[in-house]
């Protein structure tokens, strides 16, 4: 693969809020440490995402120590959240699994209520060891995922970027690219490769740490978000619909599973081992 490396790091503190991006991260069996373990949920249980919510984009979360984070989002006061105190769980569903949280203080919920003028409750993965396992049907036994989509991590390329920002300047909706990487939200970038070469992985190392490459990840509504604006286009998907259709999605990255622990950095040599 040449001289491949990481390009980007990136957390999420509380899923669908914007993203953070990092010199290093470390990395837990069930994803980036501080990557989604906060999230909102609806009256019903449901989470809630930028499928829903796009407004979201706009929302930040600062991590704190002791895995607290601080709310900010325009137009809105700062609001810092604390872990909270080990105590009742609340049920809760992520996209079809049911998960146990432990739920923020009321404050958070009000806060997070006014922004998205909607009645929604933060809550808080107290135990990422045990709560949600990685669907079973592409699993090893034991692993464990946060609230991201469905896997510890994903990773993208810049040359599949590029790739298919060239196929959007093709099409009907040219003037919506070239869309930046963000748009997929991804945990490492990765640099120096082949466009799309990623589909033949199923296995690398990211400096010291070895990723088990499980499956391309399906795209939905929220890649077509601007995170900058949370206004809403058709591309990349109608692109990715003509290009990147595997099975019944449509695809862009690859979902992996750390296989040892450590730490990643920015610049860090990736090898494709298998």
């Amino acid at each position: 693969m040449g001289n491949a490396e990481v390009q980007s790091i990136h957390v999420h503190p509380v899923k669908a809020f914007r993203s953070l991006s990092l010199r290093e991260a470390v990395v837990e069996p069930w994803g980036l440490a501080g990557d989604r373990r906060w999230a909102l949920i609806d009256d019903g249980g449901k989470v809630v995402t930028q499928r829903e919510q796009p407004r979201l984009a706009l929302a930040a979360a600062e991590p704190l120590a002791g895995g607290g984070i601080r709310l900010s989002a325009p137009g809105h006061a700062p609001l810092t959240v604390l872990v909270p105190e080990p105590g009742a769980t609340v049920p809760m569903s992520v996209f079809g699994t049911k998960v146990e949280a432990v739920p923020a203080a009321a404050a958070a919920h009000a806060w997070c209520s006014a922004y998205l003028e909607a009645d929604v409750r933060l809550v808080h993965m107290d135990d990422p060891a045990t709560r949600r396992p990685v669907d079973p049907r592409y699993a090893l036994p034991g692993e464990t995922v946060s609230f991201a989509d469905g896997y510890p991590l994903l990773v993208t390329t810049t040359a599949s970027l590029d790739a298919l920002n060239s196929l959007m300047a093709e099409g009907r909706h040219a003037h919506e690219g070239p869309l930046p990487m963000n748009r997929f939200r991804p945990n490492v970038v990765v640099a120096g490769t082949s466009p799309w070469a990623e589909d033949g992985w199923s296995r690398i190392s990211v400096g010291e740490v070895v990723f088990r490459v499980v499956k391309p990840s399906g795209r939905c509504v929220v890649t077509t978000t601007d995170q900058d604006t949370a206004e809403r286009g058709r591309e990349p998907l109608y692109t990715l619909a003509r290009h990147r259709r595997i099975g019944g999605n449509l695809v862009f990255g690859q979902n992996v599973v750390p296989l040892s622990p450590g730490t990643i950095r920015v610049g860090d040599p990736v090898r494709v081992l298998a």
